[in-house]
C-alpha cells in the first residue's frame, strides 16, 4: 500500500485538509480567547497601532504582543518536523512557509465565520476595523497571502526536471 504523503495530487489535498483542520482548531481556541473582541482588543497586551512596516507587513493592523508571540510558535510549530527527521530543503522550506500563510488565512476567516459574535454577515469593513484594506469582499492581505502562500507550496511539489546527457 502507497503512503498517504506520496508525491502529487492527493498529498496536496491531504495537505490542503490538515491546514484547513489546524486553521478549524485554532480559529476555536482564539475564540475562547478573544470572544467578540478581535485581535486582542481586550488582551492585557502590548500594541504598536502605527508603523509603516505595518502596512507591509501585517496589513496596517496593530502589532500586538498576543499575535507577535503566537505567530513566532506557530512557525516553529510547522517547522518541528524538519527537527523530528532531521532534514532540510527549499522545497520542504517553501512548503512551510507557504502552508504557514495558508493556515493564517484560513484560521482567521474561519474565526470570523465560527464567532458567535460575528458569523459571515459582519465579515465586512464596517464590522472589522483591524482588516483594513478590503479588496472583493475580502480584506486585501487574505487574497495576497493566501495566493503567495499556494504559489510556495506548488512550487514545493514540482518535480525537478530529468537532466539530459
Amino acid at each position: 500500500m502507497a503512503p498517504l504523503a506520496c508525491c502529487g495530487l492527493r498529498h496536496a489535498l491531504l495537505l490542503a485538509g490538515v491546514l484547513l483542520g489546524l486553521g478549524f482548531l485554532f480559529a476555536m481556541v482564539e475564540i475562547q480567547i478573544e470572544g467578540p473582541a478581535g485581535w486582542a482588543a481586550k488582551l492585557p497586551t502590548w500594541r504598536i497601532e502605527n508603523h509603516p512596516l505595518l502596512n507591509w507587513f501585517w496589513g496596517g493592523k496593530p502589532l500586538t504582543g498576543y499575535h507577535l508571540w503566537v505567530f513566532l510558535f506557530m512557525a516553529a510549530v510547522f517547522h518541528l518536523p524538519l527537527a523530528l527527521v532531521g532534514t532540510f530543503s527549499l522545497k520542504l522550506e517553501a512548503r512551510i512557509i507557504g502552508s504557514v500563510m495558508v493556515f493564517w488565512i484560513l484560521e482567521d476567516f474561519l474565526w470570523f465565520i465560527l464567532n458567535p459574535a460575528y458569523g459571515l454577515a459582519r465579515f465586512r469593513p464596517d464590522s472589522v476595523p483591524w482588516h483594513k484594506q478590503w479588496v472583493l469582499g475580502i480584506p486585501t492581505d487574505y487574497l495576497v497571502f493566501f495566493v503567495a502562500g499556494c504559489l510556495l507550496i506548488g512550487v514545493s511539489f514540482r518535480r525537478a526536471k530529468a537532466q539530459t546527457p
